[in-house]
């Protein structure tokens, strides 16, 4: 555990994605300033070489940490695991996600979970889109060419961007509110009359 709680350095919004996995983990760093958002880094972490589990969730957490001390982001959004009926498989992608976000904590980054379906649907519009489909709408939205080579990698930038979005919303607000009237409240200028 680190002596002093790393802080965010200041300047343009920077964002850490996660798509959490055992085997292949993804990452991505976003920076958003005037509205653009810019991939400052993307990439995967293999873990399909070894075979110890507890090794694996040694990698995550120590690449997580190294990555959150290296880009500073000051939030981090991690895809939740999704339903699958192969429970052993739920098991260890939950720890995997688990690690990842002890990490963050470690380093006192926000976190925000999102489900797969939620992040499809905010950046293609459509929740069932193919993982293909989604990192074909992240190059139109970044104006750039991505890697597919593992999708991973373009997973973790979908939920950066996702988190992204979901923030700009205008609804975005309630998650801290408690209920509508709360919302309103703190938002007066958001009230059409």
């Amino acid at each position: 555990m680190p002596e002093e709680i790393i802080q965010s350095k200041p300047g343009p919004l920077r964002i850490l994605g996660v798509d959490p996995g055992t085997n292949v983990l993804g990452y991505a760093v976003i920076e958003i300033e005037q509205k653009q958002i810019k991939a400052i880094k993307i990439g995967v972490l293999i873990l399909s070489h070894l075979e110890d589990h507890p090794e694996k969730l040694k990698r995550i957490f120590q690449r997580t940490s190294e990555i959150i001390l290296q880009y500073r982001p000051h939030e981090m959004a991690i895809e939740a695991p999704f339903y699958a009926k192969n429970v052993q498989a739920m098991l260890k992608l939950g720890r995997a996600q688990g690690v990842a976000i002890a990490a963050a904590v470690v380093q006192n980054l926000p976190i925000t979970e999102y489900s797969p379906k939620k992040v499809k649907q905010s950046v293609t519009g459509n929740g069932n889109a193919s993982k293909e489909q989604v990192a074909a709408m992240l190059a139109q939205i970044l104006k750039t060419t991505l890697d597919t080579e593992y999708l991973d990698a373009t997973d973790a930038l979908a939920v950066a961007v996702c988190h992204h979005y979901q923030a700009g919303s205008p609804l975005s607000g309630l998650g801290k509110a408690k209920d509508w009237k709360s919302f309103i409240s703190a938002n007066p200028d958001k009230v059409k009359k």
